[in-house]
């Protein structure tokens, strides 16, 4: 967040701050008072209210302006503004012209050849649009490229156009997927194989079930100057959940700080039934200071004791409803499911017009089966848009509806009458 002591957030529960914080809550509500709203929706995109980088809000922001039919030309102006409130424009009109938006498209194509900051809005249109919607501005990219301070950091689309990038071409290294366990295992013990290439190594194995057999290198995969471990370690680590707890230990009181450390945040993330008072304890001073960055590590270490951990729920509730930090809101919603998922069926549903795809991953596979979640995972699921990975979920999740389902198809109430789908 930009300037955070400055940053003020409107009442958690008003449409202009469940805007603010990326709540689903206040999509749905700006969808009903559409009018009310386009103000917020605008302001959005005119002052960045993330908490961090990892916050997200360019879909979320740049739905609420497609859905709710908004103006362009205020965003189109913003591309006038700083470099940051230009990028935000941009990042938002991007995705506005992906839906379909012509005005969108040449609002961008437009800056591209006149604005101050087109290097970074050309390369952040490249990344997402078809090729044939930018190709043709090679010719204006090799006639302003020259008045730069330095060469463009990225390849792409400069090589493309033929310009001189700092970096190296991106070549990919071949997948190691195609190996099999043991191999991967080999790989990692063996001393003569590169760094890069045991990460290459470790990134495959995370898409396995747990593997046990990497514990014992664990010491041994640290970089090779001993001062960190190899990437793609630490989540390898934490997908073997308690089975790395007896090796942790020894960790914990490894020489290398690395090693050290990661063997105290294994131990750490699996508590034994003591370290719960102090965890509740932990969540409710976080509360007190509004310590909006490092409660989901707490609530993740909470979500472990299930019902147990009931004294932290409404902690979580708070920390639900009012942090900034939306990246953090999975966690919450993770372990108020975990330790009580009694009422959160509005909640999920809620979710599925969040801001964080993580977020929204959770409600589309945990939403319940009634006409509004389905109407909302169908949305999703054929919105331009959206990722991929929320798509291909949105997918998996509608595949199994009973023959006798209909599908979801929007009315003026918003969804179908579904009364023949499962509850």
């Amino acid at each position: 967040m930009n300037d955070a002591y400055e940053m003020s957030y409107a009442l958690p529960d008003s449409v202009e701050g469940l805007l603010q914080r990326g709540r689903g809550l206040g999509a749905v509500r700006a969808f009903r008072e559409p009018r009310g709203s386009a103000a917020f929706v605008h302001d959005g995109i005119l002052r960045d209210r993330r908490w961090d980088q990892s916050d997200e809000r360019s879909l979320y922001l740049a739905r609420l302006v497609r859905d709710l039919g908004l103006s362009l030309m205020p965003i189109v102006d913003m591309l006038a503004g700083d470099e940051e409130a230009c990028l935000r424009a941009s990042e938002v009109l991007v995705l506005v012209a992906v839906a379909g938006s012509g005005d969108a498209r040449e609002g961008l194509r437009t800056y591209v050849r006149e604005g101050e900051h087109w290097v970074r809005v050309l390369e952040s249109l490249s990344a997402r649009w078809p090729p044939e919607w930018w190709e043709d501005l090679g010719d204006v990219a090799h006639a302003r490229i020259g008045t730069e301070p330095e060469l463009p950091l990225w390849s792409e689309p400069w090589t493309r156009f033929g310009i001189e990038v700092q970096s190296s071409p991106f070549v990919p290294r071949p997948s190691l997927s195609g190996l099999s366990t043991a191999e991967l295992l080999a790989l990692l013990a063996d001393a003569r194989a590169e760094g890069r290439t045991k990460a290459d190594a470790l990134r495959a194995l995370s898409s396995r079930d747990p593997v046990e057999g990497l514990i014992p290198l664990v010491p041994t995969l640290g970089t090779s100057d001993g001062r960190r471990p190899l990437p793609l370690l630490r989540p390898a680590v934490e997908s073997l959940g308690a089975l790395a707890v007896p090796a942790a230990r020894g960790w914990a009181r490894a020489d290398h700080p690395w090693l050290a450390q990661l063997g105290t945040e294994v131990l750490a993330d699996h508590p034994g039934p003591e370290a719960l008072p102090g965890l509740v304890n932990e969540l409710a001073e976080q509360w007190l200071a509004r310590a909006w960055c490092g409660p989901d590590r707490t609530a993740r270490r909470l979500a472990r004791f299930g019902p147990d951990a009931a004294k932290a729920v409404p902690y979580l509730r708070r920390f639900w409803l009012h942090t900034p930090h939306s990246h953090e809101r999975t966690a919450y919603l993770k372990a108020l499911a975990a330790i009580n998922g009694n009422g959160l069926e509005h909640v999920y549903t809620e979710s599925l017009w969040d801001c964080q795809g993580t977020t929204r991953l959770l409600g589309i596979t945990s939403a319940p089966t009634n006409p509004e979640a389905l109407d909302r995972i169908a949305a999703l699921r054929d919105d331009p848009m959206e990722t991929a990975e929320v798509r291909a979920a949105a997918r998996t999740r509608l595949a199994p509806l009973p023959a006798d389902c209909p599908a979801p198809v929007r009315t003026s109430q918003g969804f179908q009458d579904a009364s023949r789908c499962p509850s």
